[in-house]
């Protein structure tokens, strides 16, 4: 300021700010071709460029657990930001819902499984329909339907399956009101075997476990692809959900992947009962 407004020489504006003049000159490692974090940045904008949906958090993750590399999660930070490489996600406001059921807390796997259909179409404008389903307390993705149209029936033959592989059903099902899950079908096949937990209608905001995976599928799959038939629709979706399984690091499970945490996690669930005098 000295220099351009009082057109000051720089001699005279460091002796007034009391700055020495080498001090001034001194440029900053970073803008030097000796920088020490020029490896750590080419990988950071390499990560970011694959992955346009993931933070800083998430790097560091991939760089201690999967890269082998002791650096500090501030400094990833640091450098992120000097990167440019922060995405600016708008959030909406978060509102308070209010249930009509019981609170039910997975504190165990196999405890509450969430469930919820989304929907994205191929380059022909056919629709596509997507059914997840995951393990609220260990993240895990367990349902993998990709089809036109997803009926009760085929929902209910899906879920079969499902607990077949998962040695029995969960302790409940959280869902919202759509139409394939206050279907008779579904009613029938869980009567006797797993409880089911509506959420209020127009509520989303009360399955949030589910709602966080749909949200990263739909930023991180399909919003980067173009699907030109279903097929390609079933193998890249499928290819995200075996990745968040085995690959995905959650800060919440201390950085482990949900197979990783589901693996070794020994939690067993505590029902809460309340007795009215």
């Amino acid at each position: 300021m000295l220099k351009q407004v009082k057109c000051m020489s720089e001699r005279l504006a460091c002796k007034v700010v009391g700055l020495h003049r080498s001090t001034y000159r001194r440029l900053p490692a970073a803008q030097t071709p000796a920088d020490p974090d020029a490896g750590l940045r080419a990988w950071l904008r390499s990560y970011a460029t694959k992955h346009q949906g993931h933070g800083f958090r998430r790097a560091w993750a991939a760089l201690r657990f999967d890269e082998g590399s002791e650096v500090n999660k501030k400094k990833v930070h640091r450098l992120w930001r000097e990167e440019g490489l922060q995405v600016r996600e708008h959030s909406p406001r978060k509102r308070a819902g209010c249930s009509s059921v019981s609170a039910v807390e997975a504190d165990a796997p196999k405890t509450v499984w969430a469930l919820d259909f989304q929907f994205d179409s191929t380059i022909d404008g056919r629709a596509v329909k997507i059914a997840s389903m995951i393990d609220e307390h260990t993240r895990e993705s367990l349902l993998h339907l990709v089809e036109r149209s997803i009926t009760a029936e085929k929902l209910v033959d899906e879920l079969k399956k499902v607990f077949a592989a998962r040695g029995g059903p969960p302790k409940v099902l959280r869902m919202d009101n759509g139409p394939e899950m206050i279907s008779h079908a579904l009613q029938r096949f869980c009567a006797d075997r797993v409880g089911i937990v509506y959420i209020p209608p127009g509520t989303p905001w009360n399955n949030g476990f589910i709602e966080s995976f749909n949200r990263r599928l739909r930023a991180e799959c399909l919003n980067r692809n173009h699907w030109t038939s279903l097929l390609e629709a079933r193998v890249v979706i499928g290819d995200f959900k075996t990745e968040h399984n085995h690959r995905h690091r959650h800060s919440a499970l201390g950085y482990l992947t949900p197979a990783e945490y589901a693996a070794q996690c020994g939690h067993t669930h505590h029902p809460v009962a309340c007795d009215i005098n």
